[in-house]
């Protein structure tokens, strides 16, 4: 044998940061998502109100709209290693406090959405810190495969964590959930400790802004979208696709049960989760073509043909196939829009950017749990039963009877994705961003932020 075969080449030291970055919030992802669960079944069961359980979602999402900009300013003045820290803390001790209250008998259904909205709240500083992070700590070219990763471990999380928490309810109770997510906390938070995370060159526009006032500071982002016609039309696009997801969400559950049983939507529902697990792993392995709006704006289209497909007959397999193939694109949407926004913004003000770009993206998601539900009930159902005001037009396609306004509903909802794709490819500041010069920069060599 030769003995002066090649060793393999070494791991970078951004790369491996990353890795454990990534690999702390997996696991964080798991067990907050084991907790979230277990709350819900455990406020069905207190309450028996389907109200007050899909108050708890609401409360997830409301936070993240509303303190985006603030988190925003804060992740580009802070060290964003800490900030990843402090989040992960807050969220740990909101779960301790109600496993506390759990085990006095004195845990109420007020506690869990205080605690819910505490914890959303940090997951928008921990989520922009990481954002803004990892565009230090890889090169452009990998950014898209960082933001499958991403993906893959929130679609991890969503997958993974229902099954465990539905055997660890029924063995160890709210309790063990709870326990096993502050272990999660504390595996993630080590990993924040042990990671270097490169400080950001500063840009023109991070030196303008940094020492004017709160106010210029909260509403730089909006002001750095609304100047560039692309981001801010591509925004648009975002919303809507995440209000259709949103009705899908709210939809698809009534879709199925006036199909068929509870244990058939649970594998639908497990095979929509299947599909972004594994568009995920896919985009990991690809990173996305290299004009990343087409990836974007053909996935969109992919995905809203998946959504009108599960309207169109009331066939169990037909809907389980079309959310896997919705959920597939999803990945790749998101992904290729990442690495698009972290090339084209300065680094150093990329918190403030970002929280804005995601508190514009999520208000529509709120909109679509507030209405979805009245929609299908009060006008889309009635709508295609026997002797509705399309049952003899619509419904000659569709079919008339229990499901087929929800199914128009979510055929609506597709058509509306696809045409806010095609519009978005039809304006030329979206179709030419990827020609736009990029503004964010590789990580340094050797430049790391100070570890005290």
């Amino acid at each position: 044998m030769d003995s002066t075969s090649k060793t393999p080449a070494p791991v970078s030291p951004s790369l491996a940061n990353f890795g454990l970055l990534w690999l702390g919030q997996l696991v964080s992802l798991l067990g907050s998502g084991l907790t979230s669960f277990s709350l819900g079944v455990w406020t069905y069961e207190r309450t028996g109100s389907v109200t007050e359980f899909a108050l708890i979602t609401l409360c997830s999402v409301a936070p993240v709209v509303v303190l985006s900009p603030v988190a925003g300013v804060l992740v580009d003045r802070w060290d964003r290693r800490w900030v990843m820290f402090g989040s992960d803390t807050a969220a740990a001790l909101s779960t301790l406090t109600m496993l506390l209250l759990y085990s006095t008998g004195r845990l109420e259904v007020w506690h869990v959405y205080l605690g819910v909205s505490v914890s959303a709240a940090a997951s928008i500083f921990q989520e922009s810190a990481f954002t803004a992070a990892t565009t230090m700590l890889l090169p452009p070219q990998h950014l898209g495969r960082a933001s499958g990763l991403v993906q893959l471990a929130q679609a991890a999380g969503r997958t993974l964590s229902p099954p465990l928490a539905g055997m660890l309810f029924v063995h160890w109770g709210l309790k063990g959930a709870m326990l096993l997510d502050l272990a999660s906390f504390v595996f993630a938070i080590s990993a924040e400790l042990l990671a270097r995370i490169p400080a950001p060159t500063r840009s023109a526009e991070g030196e303008r802004i940094r020492d004017q006032g709160l106010v210029a500071n909260l509403t730089f982002g909006w002001h750095y979208i609304t100047s560039r016609p692309g981001l801010m039309a591509l925004l648009g696009f975002f919303s809507i696709v995440n209000l259709t997801m949103g009705l899908a969400e709210v939809l698809v559950t009534p879709l199925v049960l006036r199909m068929d049983t509870p244990q058939k939507l649970g594998w639908v529902l497990g095979c929509c989760t299947l599909g972004m697990v594994i568009g995920s792993l896919v985009m990991s392995a690809w990173g996305g073509p290299r004009r990343r709006v087409l990836g974007v704006l053909g996935a969109g289209v992919l995905y809203g043909l998946c959504v009108m497909l599960t309207g169109l007959r009331p066939s169990l397999l037909l809907i389980t196939l079309a959310g896997f193939g919705l959920m597939f694109f999803n990945p790749p949407m998101g992904a290729c829009s990442q690495a698009l926004w972290q090339t084209k913004v300065p680094a150093d003000v990329q918190g403030r950017v970002f929280a804005v770009r995601t508190a514009l993206a999520w208000a529509s998601t709120p909109i679509a749990y507030l209405v979805g539900g009245p929609l299908a009930d009060r006008v889309f159902e009635p709508m295609l039963m026997p002797g509705g005001a399309l049952a003899s037009s619509v419904g000659r396609v569709l079919g008339v009877g229990p499901g087929r306004g929800i199914g128009f509903f979510m055929m609506l909802m597709g058509l509306l994705a696809i045409l806010a794709a095609i519009g978005a490819y039809l304006y030329r500041p979206v179709r030419e961003l990827d020609d736009e010069p990029s503004s964010s920069e590789p990580a340094p060599a050797g430049s790391v932020a100070s570890p005290g």
